[in-house]
C-alpha cells in the first residue's frame, strides 16, 4: 500500500492522481493499493496575508511533510515551485514527473494584454514575481492581492475585484480550464517561477522501497531542468519577498537557461540568457545569481512591510 499526502485543492488532487496513474502505469502497485490522502496546509488557511508575512512559501508544504516524517503517509506530492530550497531533515525529493506547461496566462475581461489596460486598473495577484514583470509592462497599474486556489482567484475575478489576473498555464491546463486564458503569455514577456509546471514526488530519506518506486517514475530531463532553476533561486536567497524568475530547457542537445530578479515595482530588472551542455549549467546558473548578488545589494529587490 502507498500513501499519497496532498493539499486538498482541487489542483492538487488532480496532480496526486496524476501521480497514482504513473505508478500505476509504470510500477507494480495497482489502484487500489495506492491512497490518497487530501491535507489543509498553512497557506490555504491563511489567504488573506503574503505568503512572506506568515512563514514563506514552505506553508504549502508544511504539514504534509510533518505526515510523511511521522509516517502517517508514504510519499507527498507539491507543486515543485512551492517547495522551499531547504528541505525538512529527514525528506528528499527525488522525483519529478515530466513538466507541464511552464508560462503563465493573462485572464481579463478588459484587456488582450497587460500592457492595454488603462491607467490605475488592478491586476490581481500575490506573486512579487508575476506583479514586478506586470509593472515592467505597465507601470501605470495597481497591483492587488489574489491568494487562495484557481477557482477562488477566478471567482475574485469574475466579482470584480480586478481587472485582470495572471495563473500558471499548468494549473488552468489539468483543471481543464485552458479556454479561460485570454492570452498565454511568452516566456519573454513574462518569465516563469522557477520549476513553475513541475510536479515534484517527496520520501522518506533512506526509505529504499519508495526511493526504487519514485526511480521508475522520474522524468530525468525535469529533475536537471528545475533542479538548476532552484540552484539560481537559492543562491539569490529567494524568498516570497524577492522577485525571482528562472527558466531551463533542454534544445538541441544543450541547456539554455535564462535568469531574472527585480525589484518589486518592476523598475530595475536584471535578465540574462546562458547556454551550454548541461552537466555545466548548474555551477553557470550559480555563477550568475552570485554575480548579481556581489554587484547589487540585495535590498533593491526586496519587498518591504
Amino acid at each position: 500500500m502507498i500513501r499519497i499526502g496532498t493539499r486538498k485543492s482541487p489542483l492538487a488532487l488532480i496532480q496526486a492522481e496524476l501521480v497514482k496513474k504513473a505508478l500505476v502505469a509504470k510500477t507494480h502497485y495497482e489502484a487500489h493499493q495506492i491512497e490518497i490522502m487530501p491535507m489543509t496546509t498553512t497557506g490555504d488557511q491563511v489567504t488573506d496575508r503574503r505568503l512572506m508575512m506568515i512563514g514563506g512559501k514552505g506553508l504549502f508544504t508544511k504539514e504534509i511533510e510533518e505526515a510523511l516524517l511521522r509516517r502517517e503517509v508514504d510519499l507527498a506530492v507539491h507543486s515543485m515551485k512551492d517547495m522551499s530550497t531547504d528541505q525538512p531533515d529527514g525528506l528528499v525529493t527525488p522525483c519529478c514527473l515530466p513538466r507541464h506547461d511552464v508560462r503563465d496566462a493573462w485572464l481579463s475581461h478588459k484587456a488582450a494584454h497587460p500592457r492595454d489596460l488603462p491607467a490605475g486598473m488592478r491586476v490581481g495577484t500575490a506573486s512579487l514575481r508575476r506583479a514586478a514583470q506586470i509593472l515592467h509592462i505597465n507601470p501605470e497599474l495597481e497591483i492587488v492581492m489574489f491568494r487562495g486556489n484557481v477557482q477562488t482567484r477566478l471567482r475574485k475575478l469574475e466579482d470584480g475585484e480586478a481587472d485582470g489576473t495572471v495563473i500558471a498555464m499548468a494549473g488552468l491546463q489539468r483543471l481543464g480550464l485552458e479556454h479561460l486564458a485570454t492570452r498565454i503569455m511568452s516566456v519573454e514577456e513574462m518569465l516563469p517561477a522557477p520549476a513553475q509546471g513541475a510536479l515534484a514526488v517527496q520520501c522518506r530519506e533512506g526509505d529504499l522501497n519508495m526511493l526504487g518506486v519514485l526511480s521508475e517514475i522520474n522524468d530525468t530531463d525535469t529533475k536537471s531542468c528545475v533542479g538548476i532553476e532552484r540552484t539560481f533561486l537559492a543562491e539569490l536567497d529567494g524568498s516570497c519577498r524577492t522577485p525571482i524568475a528562472a527558466l531551463a530547457v533542454l534544445k538541441d542537445g544543450l541547456c539554455h537557461f535564462s535568469g531574472l530578479i527585480s525589484d518589486p515595482m518592476g523598475k530595475l530588472v536584471l535578465r540574462d540568457e546562458i547556454i551550454g551542455p548541461l552537466a555545466e549549467m548548474e555551477g553557470r546558473a550559480q555563477a550568475l545569481a552570485r554575480q548579481w548578488y556581489d554587484e547589487y545589494s540585495m535590498d533593491l529587490f526586496r519587498e518591504e512591510f
